[in-house]
């Protein structure tokens, strides 16, 4: 949400001009389908990454405001709390050695902030959750100084009216309660954005959802909250819960969540934008002057400001984008379901999994969205979050038989995706060379059974067997994850454990 927003008091008009707003602009949209004003193929694709501030003893550092001011970039900004930054790169067309195009250009971009950063004795580092942070760390006083994290924290807080409460009961258990939405900024996620046509939007979105348990199954990272060894991905429940303006009564009423999976297939971009209005009250009831209907009869291109405001702040896992670049509006995919890290080879080669995994299944004679219930793709994400790598799935069954089996994410992904992804990104005019390199980690990765969550418990357990308390062990495994993401080579090549001490004489 990078609109500048002014922190202020909303009353029932501003709500009621608001939702107005909203639905002139959903027509708008509706006419800009229909006339097709959109832009044509440009296989475009971006990426962001959120990131964590740390010390060299592996905890936090609020630090963001005078990290940035030093890295001086418009490619780097805020996010939610004193401890993250994000960086974006700029869109690139799908093709050539585009991979490792944008490998080279996040070392770059990283070193750089890394060094920044450590003018202030911290560092970056790429990782789901920081499994060093604390209750403490993630209340309202440390939100970075912007008036719209302010503004969206007071609303969300005022639409819930009672305390947010985390219960994520997984290897362990943790229960507690936060006054803010500050426990959603410890979720440092890879944002992957993908522009299509209007014709092609929804087959790439249901294709993108297909697959959101398996992208979690290879790529996660995120097995400690609080102290806690909870899901291998906990950032999904994490996030639920701590932004979910529902108290106990409307949960039970079916209300749906603001972070959500979804509950259908689609057959238009149109469908996901009528649902947000339709479902979701306003957050923030901000109005701009723009008629977008009298812009679109003289010939222009509105901006549908409220709308991608409100859009803003729905959190699907695959979260439809309307924008306009050189006066051409636009729309993309917007890929929300990856953690941050461990290495930058990691986070290519998830990219490089998904832009030919998508492409492929979207092109399918038989989609698989039209064999696999969307029940089964909501269960998948949620089986992929609670156990990772060791996930199992249910996918549509091979042959004239129909139905669907269950199979190991790691068989699924080696045996019948990654031979799709291959041929998505050749599809894509993708290099073979960066097609075996960054595929061939994701194999790599299922063939060890080993991603960034697996490494994570396994080091923490082998330094709680070392002698180390859990504090001290969750230190420990932060600062090896930290050197070891900084060496780059990719997580399945890690050892496990704390390196030995070096003896002297």
């Amino acid at each position: 949400m990078g609109e500048k927003v002014v922190a202020g008091q909303f009353d029932l008009s501003d709500r009621q001009r608001y939702r107005a707003k909203l639905r002139t602009c959903l027509t708008g949209l509706e006419r800009l389908l229909a006339e097709q004003r959109f832009d044509r193929p440009k296989n475009l694709m971006g990426l962001e990454i959120e990131l964590n501030l740390v010390g060299a003893d592996g905890m936090p550092r609020m630090l963001n405001g005078e990290v940035l001011e030093r890295i001086a970039s418009r490619d780097f900004q805020t996010e939610l709390a004193m401890f993250n930054l994000e960086v974006n790169i700029a869109p690139h067309r799908l093709g050539g050695r585009v991979f490792d195009r944008l490998a080279e250009e996040l070392r770059t971009s990283l070193a750089y902030a890394d060094r920044k950063a450590g003018e202030l004795d911290a560092g970056i580092v790429m990782i789901g959750i920081l499994p060093t942070l604390d209750r403490d760390d993630l209340v309202s006083s440390n939100l970075s100084d912007v008036d719209r994290y302010t503004l969206l924290n007071d609303q969300i807080v005022a639409a819930r009216g009672e305390e947010f409460v985390l219960d994520i009961d997984g290897v362990e258990r943790l229960t507690c309660t936060s006054k803010s939405i500050a426990p959603e900024a410890a979720c440092t996620s890879v944002q992957l954005h993908l522009q299509v046509t209007p014709g092609r939007f929804a087959d790439v979105w249901n294709a993108a959802q297909a697959v959101a348990g398996v992208q979690i199954a290879v790529g996660a990272n995120s097995p400690f909250l609080f102290g806690r060894e909870l899901w291998r991905e906990s950032r999904p429940p994490l996030f639920q819960q701590s932004t979910d303006t529902r108290p106990p009564e409307l949960q039970a009423q079916g209300v749906r969540p603001r972070t959500w999976f979804g509950e259908r297939w689609i057959s238009s971009a149109y469908d996901l934008f009528e649902e947000n209005l339709r479902y979701y009250p306003a957050l923030l009831p901000i109005c701009d002057d723009e008629d977008p209907l009298k812009i679109l009869d003289e010939g222009g291109v509105p901006s549908l400001a409220e709308l991608v405001l409100h859009n803003g702040t729905v959190y699907r896992w695959n979260r439809p984008v309307y924008d306009i670049a050189d006066g051409v509006p636009h729309l993309r995919v917007e890929n929300r379901v990856l953690p941050a890290g461990p290495t930058i080879t990691d986070v290519i080669a998830n990219a490089a999994f998904y832009y030919g995994l998508v492409r492929a299944l979207a092109e399918e004679p038989r989609p698989v969205w039209t064999r696999l219930p969307f029940e089964a793709a909501a269960a998948n994400f949620d089986a992929a979050c609670r156990h990772g790598i060791d996930a199992r799935m249910l996918w549509p069954r091979r042959g004239r038989y129909g139905g669907t089996v269950e199979v190991d994410a790691v068989s699924l992904v080696r045996d019948e995706l990654l031979p799709l992804a291959e041929a998505g990104l050749a599809g894509w005019g993708v290099e073979a060379a960066d097609r075996d390199l960054y595929l061939g980690v994701i194999e790599e990765r299922c063939r060890r059974r080993v991603n960034g969550a697996s490494w994570q418990a396994a080091t923490f357990h082998r330094a709680l067997e070392a002698g180390l308390s859990r504090d001290a062990a969750l230190a420990a495994t932060t600062r090896r994850y930290s050197e070891l993401m900084q060496q780059g080579e990719p997580v399945h090549t890690w050892p496990v454990g704390l390196p030995e001490p070096v003896r002297l004489g």
